[in-house]
């Protein structure tokens, strides 16, 4: 059976097996805007396992679009440290000001559209979800699922125009998490799970996806930096507010990579794959931060990261 013959069976196994199925995520409780569109901002290239423990915590620091709003910008970026990609956190800021200014929420994808770090993907999930418009999404869930079931890659132009066709006007935002649901968990990169696929009379592929290009492969890259903790205190650099990746943000110093390491450990950042050695120094660049203060700044992941593992944080 092709998908496009029978679009309204497609939906109705679809949504079936998604109510069901569906996994119990947090920012699926209700459709509250502000719940739903700081989940997806997080969700935004990092994995559900990253941004479980993180969501809760950002929703116990900042309850309410007002209480972000009024935040500084550093206890946002210190809130947010361990996704990665700050740039999100920075526009989630920027766009809570905005709405708590107009004391409403867009209820249009177009009107999300118009607001700091939303995209069409975004603003579709945002606006579907939270008040029922009747727009499709598209991430790479979705159009993996689009590209098997037709058998063919299809332009991203086209698959919008599929998504849109496809989609259950009744239940839009179910509609729209089932799909990207069934990538996530069913319809998987590499090896699917057809067996349990409950639209698999609809899907010409029936296996692994032969038409995805390579990924590239990672990079891999040595650095190291000082641990350097004297009186309670230990060394941090600021970044600087002009650089492209992560400004302002707090992170330990550089050191010498040949030194002996006290520890090591691995860290990933998009296509590179960092060995990290982390180097125990009496002093080093920086300035001294007392450690009471050190989980309230604005830290790397990074830096976090090596600082937990040294149990000083």
């Amino acid at each position: 059976m092709h998908v496009e013959s029978d679009p309204a069976a497609f939906r109705e196994k679809l949504l079936s097996w998604y109510d069901q199925n569906r996994r119990d995520l947090p920012w699926r409780k209700d459709r509250d805007p502000y719940r739903v569109w700081v989940s997806e901002i997080m969700l935004q290239q990092t994995r559900v396992a990253a941004v479980l423990p993180k969501y809760q915590s950002f929703l116990q620091r900042f309850p309410s679009v007002q209480k972000l709003a009024a935040a500084r910008t550093p206890s946002v970026l210190s809130e947010w440290s361990g996704l990665g990609y700050y740039r999100r956190a920075r526009n989630l800021h920027a766009t809570a000001k905005i709405i708590a200014r107009a004391g409403k929420f867009p209820q249009t994808s177009e009107a999300w559209r118009a607001l700091p770090g939303i995209g069409r993907y975004t603003a579709a999930a945002i606006s579907s979800i939270a008040f029922n418009e009747p727009v499709a999404v598209v991430d790479g869930n979705v159009e993996r699922v689009l590209r098997r079931v037709s058998g063919r890659n299809q332009s991203t132009a086209k698959s919008w125009k599929t998504a849109q066709a496809l989609l259950d006007p009744r239940r839009p935002g179910d509609f729209n998490q089932a799909i990207m649901e069934l990538g996530a968990t069913v319809c998987v990169p590499g090896e699917p799970l057809c067996a349990v696929c409950p639209i698999q009379s609809f899907c010409t592929a029936q296996g692994r996806d032969r038409t995805l290009p390579r990924k590239p492969r990672q990079q891999k890259r040595k650095i190291a930096f000082a641990l350097a903790l004297s009186n309670g205190s230990v060394r941090l650099v600021r970044r600087s507010s002009i650089q492209t990746l992560m400004p302002g943000m707090w992170e330990l110093p550089r050191s010498d990579v040949r030194r002996k390491p006290l520890f090591s450990l691995k860290h990933s950042i998009t296509t590179t794959d960092y060995d990290v050695r982390v180097i125990s120094a009496l002093t080093a660049d920086g300035v001294p931060v007392r450690i009471s203060r050190v989980p309230q700044l604005a830290l790397t992941g990074l830096a976090r990261k090596i600082l937990c593992r040294a149990g000083v944080i």
